[in-house]
């Protein structure tokens, strides 16, 4: 079993402020190493300023493991480890509550927009619905067991800004009502691990149908999960890794190689994981 996981190694140091002084692993290319540009610097940045410390600052390592531009989260990973970490070097000041805007704040400087959609399960961990960001009033939600998940990284990437950009500003009456609809089985499934309620809720009206034409081959790869027996199947956060949901393991191994050689028919090389929800969110190591 695969985890999708950032590492941030720091320690604490008398000369204020926050020093990024190496970046490592995925995609490292792309990370700015200026604190004010870089998504884990601006956390801790701000979480320094709410915890009102002035006098120490930080040093920090960004190790990553989650390729930008995937649609897996990789800023917001980044984000949480950074909250998180600062928040241990300086004793625990902030609780997770807390921490959860100043990460957010963080994510924001690479999705240009503030929004919890990444950084409150992967701060948090499970299934999480935000119901207000204004107020950030969020609801864990039930994790089924035996539910696996498949991940398909093709190897290109969509910056999440540009992802958004594409998508129209104003939804149809009937799209909303259907959607609505299959959100709130979507919930009620998970509540009730009802896995063939699951598969009916998670047909997307509104964002895929804009963003299929990103993914070369996408609906031809969303066949091959379907015949390979998944319960649902869509584009990861803003593309261009998908994602699969399946009962058992095997499932989601047999789905994985099925959505990978059907992106190789479009020249696209990828790799594929499996994996489950992790409940805890960001950890200290």
């Amino acid at each position: 079993m695969d985890i999708v996981a950032d590492e941030l190694v720091g320690r604490r140091t008398v000369r204020p402020g926050i020093s990024i002084i190496a970046i490592t692993g995925q995609g490292k290319e792309m990370i700015s190493k200026i604190p004010e540009k870089n998504t884990a610097g601006v956390s801790i940045s701000k979480f320094l300023d709410y915890a009102g410390i002035r006098g120490d600052g930080i040093e920090i390592e960004i190790h990553k493991k989650i390729k930008p531009g995937s649609g897996l989260g990789s800023s917001a990973a980044s984000a949480c480890a950074g909250v998180t970490l600062a928040n241990a070097l300086f004793g625990h000041p902030l609780s997770t509550q807390e921490l959860l805007p100043l990460a957010i704040l963080g994510e924001q400087i690479a999705s240009h927009a503030f929004h919890a959609d990444n950084v409150a399960p992967c701060l948090l961990g499970g299934i999480v619905l935000v119901r207000d960001i204004r107020s950030l009033d969020f609801q864990r939600l039930n994790i089924p067991k035996g539910l696996f998940i498949t991940l398909v990284i093709p190897e290109i990437s969509l910056l999440t800004a540009e992802s958004r950009g594409i998508l129209q500003h104003s939804v149809g009456l009937r799209q909303m009502v259907r959607q609505s609809a299959n959100l709130g089985a979507f919930v009620l499934a998970l509540e009730r691990s009802d896995f063939g309620l699951m598969n009916k809720a998670l047909q997307d009206h509104i964002i895929e149908p804009q963003r299929a034409h990103l993914i070369p081959g996408f609906y031809t790869i969303r066949d091959a999960a379907y015949a390979a027996g998944v319960i649902g199947f869509g584009i990861s956060g803003s593309g261009p890794s998908m994602f699969a949901f399946s009962q058992n393991s095997l499932t989601a191994e047999n789905a994985g190689q099925a959505m990978q050689r059907a992106l190789s028919v479009y020249k696209v090389e990828s790799q594929y994981l499996v994996t489950r929800i992790n409940p805890e969110g960001t950890v200290l190591c």
